[in-house]
């Protein structure tokens, strides 16, 4: 865990320090982290208040989320090859299916089943919102091209009607 300056936060703390920051991303609640990374029970509570107190200590815990953030969240990239194995059918899951085997038993069984239509459309549509389509593109680009002729137009200076944009400082702050 390194710090702006190239230094290793989690050095710089005590032993006790460094347990009581694990222990606080674990449970989220000072008393129980400290008492974790063994502080006394009767000065826990203070301590772990302290503790959160403490820039260091602060920066260290941070510095730790982002770590566990980034190996935990997905990346673009395998958001879209997922949702692209999802609509070429290439996943499976497993699931729990009861069988009925008579005299009111059943068995449960784990099977593993292709994704349905519904969620092969609903990854299809999730993957397209990422990508806009051909005909947006295109429809875009007109848009570009016809302000693009308008402003040359109006700097040419053919127009017959002017543009005027005037400012009233009194109307604007009674707004």
């Amino acid at each position: 865990m390194e710090s702006d300056g190239g230094e290793d936060v989690m050095v710089k703390l005590t032993e006790r320090q460094r347990r009581f920051v694990e222990a606080y991303i674990e449970t989220g609640n000072a008393t129980k982290a400290a008492i974790m990374a063994g502080y006394s029970k009767k000065t826990a509570a203070t301590i772990g208040a302290e503790n959160l107190i403490k820039p260091n200590i602060q920066k260290a815990i941070k510095e730790r989320m982002k770590e566990i953030e980034a190996s935990k969240t997905a990346t673009p990239e395998e958001v879209i090859k997922f949702l692209s194995s999802v609509i070429r059918d290439e996943m499976v899951e497993e699931v729990v299916v009861n069988e009925f085997i008579g005299d009111g038993r059943s068995v449960a069984r784990i099977m593993t089943k292709k994704s349905s239509m519904k969620e092969r459309l609903k990854a299809a549509e999730l993957l397209l919102k990422r990508y806009p389509s051909r005909a947006d593109a295109d429809e875009q680009a007109l848009r570009v091209k016809k302000l693009a002729a308008e402003v040359a137009e109006l700097d040419k200076g053919d127009v017959d009607e002017q543009i005027v944009f005037t400012f009233d400082r009194e109307a604007a702050d009674g707004i």
